[in-house]
């Protein structure tokens, strides 16, 4: 077992976004902790691979965006769930934390 303290990464880069560390990393899947300032979007992208991906917001509000312009409301607790192909990408409305998980990793 291992335990990581993600308080421990409350980093925020005014006007950016900060990868602030990868919580795991293994055969199976992986985890990185990304901190992104108020107004900041991670941008829609997708990954030419076969997988699933989640998002889940720990801390802050925003939007999870998609395809086509596409945006849905996120808060802390927020899990996004999609196949890595599909666009993805968040935005920022306060500073905002976010846990992705991949499998199998990129």
């Amino acid at each position: 077992m291992k335990k990581i303290e993600l308080d421990a990464t409350r980093e925020f880069t005014k006007g950016g976004m900060k990868r602030f560390f990868l919580v795991q990393d293994s055969e199976y899947f992986k985890i990185i902790n990304f901190n992104l300032s108020a107004g900041h979007t991670f941008p829609v992208h997708s990954h030419d691979l076969d997988g699933h991906l989640s998002i889940q917001v720990i801390e802050g509000t925003g939007e999870f965006l998609g395809a086509d312009n596409s945006a849905i409301p996120a808060k802390t607790g927020d899990i996004l769930i999609s196949e890595i192909r599909e666009p993805h990408g968040v935005r920022a409305e306060s500073d905002m934390r976010i846990l992705v998980t991949i499998t199998p990793p990129i």
